[in-house]
């Protein structure tokens, strides 16, 4: 039980299940903002409460070149269930790319998962938007695990070409999950989201949680959706949801 102390009231959160490490720079941005959130709307000395799981991004990585993404379900849901016996009530998997595996982890524990591109579709669609940018892994931006939700919100989803979506793939993996954050791939980033305003795109979604880290509103000219951000909102909201009026 935790005290407010603006109402004076007590209050308990929802506990929350993070499977993360993939990469951990991005998880460590998770933490902080999920914290930041909770600490806005409580204030005084309240933290979120949540339960960790951080994987070996080396072991999911190798997997992923190996397109074995029933193996990686399968870790993902036994992440899931060890989080479900230490007392999460809801799950989040922070990356996106691993959401293709998101059924497996909701399927097998029971709990509710807060995905991330449906969180980042209703960001989209609430400011009245319609074609939409994709950026991320080769894995996002071209599979339908995450596009499909995105069109079945109502969205436009556009794409970079495939020259340049080999180019933001190396960009995750060799830097941006290593910690290197290069001027030079900024720019590269940059770049590709006007081409892609010149095709018609509204905004962009940063559909990899590490691009947020390289990438802010000042390298764009049109709207940017940082998925961590939206996530961890989202991740706010259900700490807190028997308390929202």
């Amino acid at each position: 039980m935790i005290i407010n102390e603006s109402q004076n009231l007590i209050l308990k959160q929802n506990t929350l299940g993070i499977i993360g490490g993939m990469s951990w720079e991005s998880s460590e941005s998770y933490y902080r903002l999920i914290n930041e959130g909770i600490k806005a709307k409580l204030g005084g000395l309240h933290s979120a409460d949540l339960i960790i799981r951080s994987l070996n991004f080396a072991t999911i990585s190798s997997l992923q070149a190996k397109d074995a993404w029933e193996e990686m379900g399968t870790i993902l849901a036994d992440s899931g269930l060890q989080l479900k016996a230490a007392g999460a009530q809801g799950l989040m998997i922070a990356t996106n790319t691993m959401h293709k595996v998101a059924e497996n982890v909701a399927n097998a524990t029971g709990l509710p998962l807060i995905h991330i591109a449906d969180a980042t579709a209703k960001v989209i669609t609430q400011k009245g938007l319609k074609n939409i940018a994709l950026l991320g892994t080769n894995f996002t931006m071209t599979q339908d695990f995450y596009k499909q939700r995105l069109i079945d919100a109502g969205l436009t989803v556009m794409i970079p070409d495939e020259a340049q979506r080999t180019e933001i793939h190396r960009i995750i993996y060799d830097e941006l999950c290593q910690g290197q954050l290069l001027d030079s791939s900024r720019q590269y980033y940059s770049q590709v989201i006007k081409d892609l305003e010149m095709k018609g795109a509204e905004g962009v979604i940063l559909g990899c949680t590490e691009i947020g880290l390289l990438v802010s509103k000042e390298d764009s000219t049109i709207p940017i959706f940082d998925t961590t951000a939206i996530h961890a909102a989202a991740a706010v909201d259900f700490l807190l949801t028997e308390y929202q009026t």
